[in-house]
């Protein structure tokens, strides 16, 4: 019973990566197509820091199927610093009335969407990786 909770708990974790990718592709096509229309000053600034943390964040998580289980954590780590980054470009958007509420609104649904995910990934890695420490 408790090696098919086992097998069940690595599947999910599994399935659970490997969704991220697709729904960070629809998240970076949507925030392109905000930046893209932002004033030609922000555009080059604030945008540009913003595709910068995007990209990083994608390769990241491209890099957590193909490291080995003890560096994953450190690499889901970096993924929520870049979201939360992110998070702050985007109220910062918001605040200056760069981008609407509907599209504030859209964003912050996948960003959570995502960090739902990532924090998921981070429960069971700090779990997983206490256990074979100790």
């Amino acid at each position: 019973m408790k090696m098919k909770m086992k097998e069940m708990n690595k599947k999910q974790e599994k399935e659970n990566k490997l969704i991220l990718i697709p729904k960070t592709e629809k998240y970076i096509e949507y925030i392109l197509q905000i930046i893209i229309k932002l004033p030609r000053v922000e555009k080059f600034s604030i945008g540009t820091e913003y595709k910068t943390s995007m990209y990083q964040m994608l390769q990241n998580i491209l890099m957590i199927s193909k490291i080995e289980n003890s560096k994953i954590l450190n690499y889901l780590n970096q993924i929520d610093a870049s979201l939360n980054v992110q998070r702050i470009y985007l109220r910062i958007m918001k605040k200056n009335k760069w981008i609407d509420e509907r599209k504030f609104k859209i964003a912050m649904e996948q960003i959570y969407e995502i960090g739902k995910i990532l924090g998921g990934l981070i429960k069971y890695y700090a779990k997983n990786n206490t256990k074979s420490i100790l």
